[in-house]
């Protein structure tokens, strides 16, 4: 008899069904926040399906980590060395941009507040998981923010770059590039080659977000 209780008590600790229902409404509800700040946030401009990829399965994998912990401390200690490896990440030769950094940031804070808040009360928990989602859109949305993209150019007229002829110089890059400049600022300039490096600030066409507007040259073969 002694044996069949011991049994039944094994049985229903490797089984706890309440647990498990706990976190498979953490998860859902990381999930589904998560997937609303990444499609109809981010995706909706980029299009960059290889960093949706890694933007949902870091999330799953974040946030199933520091839930299953079990000390508190571990999970917070845990937690920032995720903030600090992430914070020197690079994906092969080239860095991350600056946009889906702070993606990633959001993504992995999201995803360790949802796993932690298994204590507060569930309004609690939607609430801040709303807050995340209304200050992603207030940062995306045009109506108080208006969006300028920029590019760099190597430019070959260096006798426009005078401030005197700023006006000219814009006419120029207009004409040859199609794009509504705003300004321009002059970097590196090059007298014996005749040229100089720009920064132009364009309005985009639309909402969407060009992710190669800062390379400066065509990428070798080799590399």
């Amino acid at each position: 008899m002694e044996e069949l209780t011991d049994l039944s008590m094994s049985s229903a600790s490797l089984v706890d069904a309440s647990s498990f229902g706990q976190l498979l409404l953490h998860f859902f509800c990381n999930l589904i926040v998560v997937g609303i700040i990444i499609h109809f946030f981010y995706y909706r401009k980029s299009h960059r399906r290889d960093y949706y990829f890694t933007f949902i399965l870091i999330s799953i994998s974040i946030f199933l980590m520091i839930y299953l912990l079990g000390d508190v401390k571990i999970k917070v200690g845990f937690a920032l060395g995720l903030f600090a490896i992430f914070g020197i990440i690079r994906y092969r030769t080239e860095s991350m941009p600056v946009r889906e950094m702070t993606y990633l940031f959001v993504i992995i804070a999201l995803s360790v507040i949802n796993a932690l808040v298994v204590d507060v009360s569930y309004i609690e928990q939607i609430g801040t998981n709303l807050l995340f989602i209304f200050s992603v859109w207030l940062c995306e949305s045009n109506h108080w923010l208006k969006h300028v993209s920029e590019k760099l150019i190597q430019y070959d007229r260096v006798e426009l770059i005078v401030p005197a002829r700023r006006e000219e110089l814009i006419a120029d890059l207009e004409k040859r590039t199609g794009l509504h400049i705003l300004r321009v600022e002059v970097g590196h300039i090059d007298f014996i080659k005749d040229s100089a490096m720009l920064k132009v600030f364009y309005e985009p066409e639309g909402d969407k977000i060009n992710t190669t507007d800062t390379i400066i040259k065509l990428p070798r073969d080799d590399e």
